[in-house]
């Protein structure tokens, strides 16, 4: 099980390896402003301790991980400590893993944070593949980003085996049968278990409040004044609760794939089911295919992977349904990868399963010795902190219908998995919605991608509006996958660089086609 917000455009292409616009104004004042970032003191966020407000970063050359070896170039890495709980500042510390490349230029502006999506995303090992989508950024920046608290090299958690997550995947995410169904809701049960006993103390300090925190400490201590942060996916939401929490810090800041922040548990499963039926429409009508036709016949090639699963080439696997409707979903977070989904889909009717099973295991982070990433490992264990909502078996089975009507290839999957993903947690959640309103703050560039299939479009104008007036600026790409920024749109790409880089907000509402 492993739900769908998960990765930015770049991550999802990364991954499928491995298997007209006008301007705005301009605020002259806050350019100069901003120019300064990095040069003087900067502010102290408040109640934390001298110990830490006044460490120093020890830069050095990154070092291998067990994933991958230290990039290339001008990269260096760091370690900064943040309290446990910042309920108690003063009590333990955790160590959180950084990565930055110095600005190039002279004119230098300060440092410019990236999160890349989840949660549960590495910012150290994705920021140098990204390095290239933002070089227009880096004369200007220092190019700076993070393993947020519970992710990777910051205290990372694993909640289970990689013989116990691939034993998992015959596990039938949409229980058609009360015996699949206790199933299912076990295997929900017995990951919350793993989480716990992995993490520890540190299971209940992993909330995006808590990251969002961090993220000021990091501010002060890199020597920023204001806080330029550029947000994918789940970073998105990230960046509207540090505006919340710290509207007098807020800079130049982006917000890309923006995540619904007024969507529940349930209504983020709507938005999705709607966001990629919508990209399989668009995927189906390139091909020349009626949308319903080839929905319905996908529906009936997974209705019979969930009674007989299919065989692959790889090492015995079976292509299960659950397995087959993740190697769809990989494809539809960028345009580029739809050629492959047309190769997978024509496979799996011929009887062979190998191109969608490698497509799953490309999004669920398998490598070919059967080793798995932690990135669904994290992202469970973060939302299910922020998240108190915990839908019932019962209540998933009320609203199975209508998802179903949305669509036939993902309703069911994404509506199951409201009951599951956090069943039987052993930490209460924290919230129903994020906090996201941010009067008083600079203004915050919001881009939304009309055929975002992960995060649907809908969202990014609801983030705008519930930054507040003058907070919320909307930026619009009518285009295809998961994030606009260097997804081939200079219209896009000319005005987040203009707002990052010489402070040129773009009106409220611009459009690029």
């Amino acid at each position: 099980m492993a739900r769908l917000v998960r990765w930015t455009a770049a991550a999802a292409a990364a991954a499928l390896l491995t298997a007209g616009c006008g301007g705005g104004s301009s605020d002259k004042d806050k350019d100069e402003e901003s120019t300064s970032g990095g040069r003087h003191p900067a502010a102290a966020p408040s109640g934390v301790p001298d110990a830490l407000a006044s460490q120093t970063l020890d830069w050095g050359r990154c070092k291998d991980s067990a994933d991958a070896p230290a990039p290339e170039g001008d990269w260096q890495c760091a370690t900064l400590k943040a309290p446990l709980d910042w309920a108690d500042p003063d009590g333990d510390t955790i160590d959180l893993a950084l990565i930055r490349a110095e600005a190039t230029g002279d004119e230098r502006i300060g440092s410019l944070l990236f999160n890349f999506g989840g949660p549960g995303a590495s910012g150290v090992s994705t920021m140098p593949s990204y390095g290239d989508t933002v070089s227009s950024l880096h004369e200007r920046y220092d190019l700076v980003s993070w393993d947020p608290r519970g992710v990777a090299a910051s205290e990372g958690i694993r909640c289970r085996s990689d013989e116990a997550i691939e034993d998992a995947e015959s596990v039938d995410s949409t229980p058609d049968t009360a015996a699949e169904e206790q199933a299912y809701l076990k295997d929900a049960a017995d990951f919350g278990k793993g989480c716990e006993k992995a993490a520890g103390k540190l299971m209940a300090h992993v909330s995006t409040t808590d990251t969002a925190r961090d993220m000021d400490l990091m501010r002060h201590v890199l020597g920023d004044e204001m806080m330029h942060y550029f947000g994918i996916s789940y970073g998105t939401e990230l960046g509207g609760v540090y505006a919340h929490l710290f509207p007098k810090n807020v800079g130049r800041v982006i917000l890309d794939a923006v995540v619904d922040p007024g969507a529940d548990t349930m209504g983020h499963a709507e938005n999705q089911t709607r966001g990629f039926q919508r990209a399989l429409d668009d995927y189906l009508k390139s091909t020349g295919q009626d949308p319903q036709q080839g929905s319905r016949k996908i529906a009936g090639l997974l209705d019979r992977l969930d009674a007989e699963p299919l065989p692959t080439s790889s090492s015995g696997r079976e292509l299960t349904q659950t397995l087959a409707l993740t190697g769809i979903v990989l494809p539809l977070y960028s345009k580029d990868g739809w050629p492959t989904l047309t190769s997978a889909l024509a496979a799996a009717e011929e009887g062979d399963g190998s191109e969608l099973l490698a497509l799953a295991d490309g999004y669920n982070e398998r490598d070919p010795s059967g080793r798995y990433g932690t990135t669904t490992h994290s992202q469970r264990v973060i939302s299910c902190l922020d998240d108190r909502q915990r839908p019932t078996p019962a209540q998933t089975k009320q609203r199975l219908p209508a998802l179903e009507e949305v669509s036939p290839v993902f309703g069911a999957f994404l509506g199951w998995d409201t009951a599951g993903w956090c069943h039987d947690w052993p930490v209460a959640g924290q919230h129903e919605t994020p906090e996201v309103s941010a009067s008083g703050a600079a203004p915050v560039l919001v881009v939304g991608n009309t055929g975002d299939p992960a995060t649907p479009y809908e969202g990014a104008r609801r983030m705008a509006d519930e930054l507040g007036e003058d907070v919320g600026v909307m930026l619009t790409w009518e285009g295809e996958g998961h994030g606009a920024y260097g997804s081939g749109s200079d219209c896009v790409d000319s005005a987040v660089d203009a707002y990052l880089l010489k402070g040129t907000v773009p009106e409220d509402g611009k459009v690029c086609s």
